[in-house]
């Protein structure tokens, strides 16, 4: 069995333990959760996802990869957040994305994404998110609005991204690599359009300071830069 593992980024003191998950806290009301996927092409792959909250609510940007990494989850925030979670948002229609949304709806949390994921993950047989929205849809969470918005194709059609503007903070999910990453799966990937679609994110989020990947380390603006040349072509 694995350890309860905790582990923090910047200045911040453990104080949260979960079993087959990983939670870092990465400014005052974000935290990064860290599950994994055992994978063909790429072996055991860890899998961000995001926590934002203010006051005694929280939302999550993508669910951990497994219902019962998802149940852990729910569990954390409750307890030792002592937040409820109001909304659970998967940013594209792969099961490292909503592997563990079931899990979310048993709990009586709601779902939403992009109208393309619904699709995407109806087409593929994956659980599919409640709620649709079209390009851009702005949550509140406590006081604090939290921003989701498609902004083109890259990893996959249907990705977006979130930000939450209180902390400056960016869930870029799988459309953002960590610096030194390849450019991993391809197989729903828009390639000619992938560097595109990350230029708009940085212009539509120029304030950004903190910058979440799909998989991987987090930082700042560099990684957004980072992505846009790993998908420039070359002439």
């Amino acid at each position: 069995m694995k350890k309860y593992i905790v582990a923090l980024l910047f200045t911040y003191t453990p104080f949260i333990n979960a079993q087959n998950l990983e939670l870092k806290q990465l400014s005052e009301n974000t935290f990064i959760h860290t599950s994994y996927l055992q994978t063909d092409d790429f072996g055991y792959v860890p899998c961000n996802g995001l926590v934002i909250r203010d006051g005694k609510q929280a939302i999550v940007f993508d669910t951990p990869t497994d219902d019962n990494g998802a149940k852990e989850l729910i569990r954390l925030v409750q307890d030792s957040l002592h937040c409820q979670i109001v909304m659970v948002i998967p940013t594209h229609f792969h099961s490292d994305c909503l592997g563990g949304l079931n899990a979310f709806h048993a709990s009586g949390i709601p779902s939403i994404a992009n109208e393309l994921t619904l699709e995407l993950a109806k087409n593929s047989g994956s659980v599919v998110p409640q709620r649709g929205f079209h390009n851009s849809f702005t949550f509140k969470v406590g006081n604090e609005k939290v921003w989701i918005r498609y902004l083109g194709q890259g990893h996959t059609r249907d990705n977006v991204v979130g930000y939450f503007p209180k902390e400056k903070v960016l869930f870029g999910g799988c459309l953002i690599k960590e610096l030194g990453a390849s450019k991993g799966f391809l197989g729903d990937a828009n390639m000619n359009e992938w560097s595109s679609t990350v230029a708009k994110v940085k212009n539509a989020f120029p304030r950004v300071k903190l910058v979440v990947p799909g998989h991987g380390e987090a930082g700042d603006s560099s990684l957004l830069d980072y992505t846009y040349k790993l998908f420039t072509k070359q002439n």
